[in-house]
């Protein structure tokens, strides 16, 4: 059992679990592998554009997350798999910064998953699409609808895919159906089908991997992980590799939508 997207203490909007936490509740869990991948700073001269600025961990903390990390890789060494890891932000404009940061830091880490966040709009400033549902209310009346706002989403994680980031370039792509958080509140009338065949013909085409979240399912407005079943079974057709991520900020959160989860999809 491994799951490939855990945060820690070092994340702003997180917990105070500390790493030791993490690991015992993993242990009890079953778990013979886990990432930390904590939200890698965001890049230089982006400004968080949430209210309290805290979607990434700080650059200053880097040095403390790998001693953290490596600290616990000696201590529960045959007990568990423990991977040092990152979530990297795709953010469109930044491109070149963030391939800056990891052909710096990629050295130091053993796993990573590439996820979308933040949305560039029409002003040419930035969303953060899963905030909060009021805030995702007024991304559908900038854009003009909910459908423009997944749409907007969707041709964002494609340009994550097919963006040159360097040789750490993460190869595995995060909740790629984040735009879901607020479906129940906000639901489309229409899929954007076409826009996610297209990224899963390219996930498969580059051999890259699928974050398998199950965040989305403790979600009071989703109820589903990322991505929901007949996604999972398009990528299966595909033969698209899936990694559960519980996406877990607290320990108490790990192998959270596991129940949802059809152990068969998994490759």
């Amino acid at each position: 059992m491994k799951d490939g997207h855990v945060h820690t203490a070092f994340c702003p909007h997180g917990t105070n679990d500390t790493i030791d936490d993490y690991i015992l509740r993993a242990l009890q869990l079953g778990y013979s592998e886990i990432t930390f991948a904590e939200h890698a700073p965001l890049p230089e001269g982006f400004s968080d554009p949430t209210p309290l600025k805290d979607s990434a961990m700080k650059l200053d903390d880097l040095a403390a997350y790998f001693t953290t990390i490596a600290e616990a890789k000696k201590k529960y060494e045959g007990k568990i798999t423990i991977n040092t890891g990152f979530e990297i932000d795709f953010i469109e404009g930044f491109e070149d910064r963030t391939t800056t940061f990891l052909n710096k830091f990629g050295s130091f880490i053993d796993d990573a998953v590439l996820s979308v966040h933040f949305l560039k709009n029409k002003a040419g400033s930035y969303d953060c699409l899963d905030y909060s549902p009021d805030h995702f209310g007024e991304m559908i009346n900038s854009y003009g609808s909910v459908e423009q706002v997944h749409r907007h989403y969707y041709q964002t994680v494609m340009k994550s895919i097919l963006a040159d980031l360097g040789p750490y370039k993460p190869k595995r792509i995060g909740h790629m159906t984040l735009a879901n958080k607020f479906r129940l509140k906000y639901p489309l009338s229409k899929e954007c089908s076409i826009e996610i065949l297209g990224i899963l013909d390219k996930v498969a085409d580059l051999g890259y991997e699928l974050d398998y979240n199950g965040a989305g399912t403790a979600k009071p407005l989703c109820r589903d992980p990322y991505p929901p079943k007949w996604v999972i079974s398009e990528a299966n057709k595909r033969n698209i590799r899936l990694v559960y991520g519980s996406d877990a900020h607290q320990a108490k959160e790990l192998g959270q939508g596991l129940e949802f989860m059809d152990k068969g999809c998994f490759r």
